[in-house]
């Protein structure tokens, strides 16, 4: 749980310095820079596997890290940070959804705390006074949400499928693999950003590049993979929308953004309580 809890926090800064700092570059690019630093940050510790496992972690990285940024930085560009980060309330439903095709049945207990969790995001939504500018951007944070609720859940179910391989493996082993995955798919288009004479970062927008890769995707998407084989599917459903109340609090302290207390402490109770039910149902692991 405090693998999610931190990754989540981290993120709550990320949706802020997308929005405020690195306004005018291509998004591949920027999603491409990232992808290759947290590569780099856990190539000295990955070891090699079979093909058939390396493939399939590398499909995964491709979906949950790749298309899912290519998505996630293209909405920024018609939707505000904030609100990106509060249209993100529907990807715990995502989890809990996939998580029960995959074990081919309907768990009511994992969709009705995931719902919870999304009804108190919502509050907190609704206090912003966010209207839907753009369909496209809309639709560009659900895509980004479907993908890195598929791919976590893959990553757990590759551990079980393959623990016979992985079982004297560490996440931190195979963790490259994932960002070689989602790198691979955004290079094509970050060399046709380079190719077009894309307008360089400055040193600001460098170091907020450096931070994004290192921290946000390189540490925060291993603890949150890791954290996610460590807890129930319904918690982990939960655990998504942590980073939206995170993010509204850290623009309400850092970035003096005007907010209704009242209400987003309502919203914030909702997903507490959420995160109380899944502690106490006892629901299934991945």
């Amino acid at each position: 749980m405090l693998y999610l809890i931190t990754a989540s926090l981290v993120w709550g800064f990320s949706f802020g310095l997308i929005g405020n700092t690195l306004t005018g570059l291509p998004i591949a690019w920027v999603a491409a820079a990232r992808l290759l630093l947290a590569a780099l940050l856990f190539l000295p510790f990955v070891k090699l596997l079979r093909f058939k496992t390396a493939a399939r972690l590398f499909l995964i990285g491709a979906i949950q890290f790749g298309v899912m940024y290519l998505a996630y930085m293209r909405s920024f560009q018609t939707l505000k940070s904030h609100e990106v980060a509060l249209f993100t309330i529907f990807t715990p439903i995502y989890v809990a959804i996939i998580n029960d095709i995959q074990h081919a049945k309907f768990t009511p207990r994992n969709l009705l705390p995931a719902s919870l969790a999304a009804a108190g995001s919502a509050v907190i939504l609704w206090n912003q006074g966010s209207r839907i500018e753009s369909l496209a951007g809309f639709g560009f944070v659900q895509l980004s949400g479907i993908c890195f609720a598929l791919g976590q859940l893959l990553y757990c179910r590759t551990f079980v499928k393959h623990r016979a391989e992985l079982h004297s493996k560490t996440d931190k082993n195979v963790f490259a693999w994932l960002y070689l995955g989602g790198f691979a798919v955004l290079l094509p288009l970050a060399v046709s950003d380079m190719l077009h004479k894309m307008p360089w970062p400055d040193l600001k927008q460098t170091l907020t590049i450096i931070y994004l890769g290192v921290i946000a995707s390189g540490i925060a998407f291993f603890l949150w993979n890791r954290g996610a084989r460590k807890v129930s599917a319904a918690r982990l459903a939960v655990m998504n929308n942590l980073k939206i109340p995170a993010a509204v609090l850290i623009s309400l302290l850092v970035f003096r953004e005007r907010s209704n207390p009242f209400v987003l402490l309502s919203g914030a109770t909702l997903i507490g309580l959420a995160i109380y039910m899944t502690t106490t149902a006892g629901a299934r692991k991945t």
